[in-house]
């Protein structure tokens, strides 16, 4: 089992960090059949895989992951487009 932890700083207030993680949980949604659930300030999600979750800090965000034997031979382009949308959504 591969483990993926990334953290990424933002400047958004906290309500608008937490919205764009929502958006971002609902195209894992749609794309992946990922199933998401809030746990206070940790989104966790998880589908046959893959078990993670997004903790939403005041500075940061925080996306950790473990992903089965099959997943984790592409842990290298998973961990790429984590960070493309972290970057994306809360800045370099």
């Amino acid at each position: 089992m591969s483990e993926i932890d990334i953290r990424h700083s933002h400047s958004l207030p906290l309500p608008e960090a937490r919205a764009a993680i929502e958006d971002i949980a609902a195209k894992l949604v749609e794309k992946f059949d990922v199933s998401c659930a809030w746990n206070g300030d940790v989104l966790d999600f998880k589908r046959s895989g893959v078990d993670g979750a997004i903790a939403l800090g005041e500075r940061d965000v925080r996306v950790t992951a473990k992903l089965g034997f099959l997943l984790s031979a592409m842990r290298g382009p998973i961990e790429s487009e984590i960070r493309r949308v972290l970057a994306e959504r809360f800045g370099a």
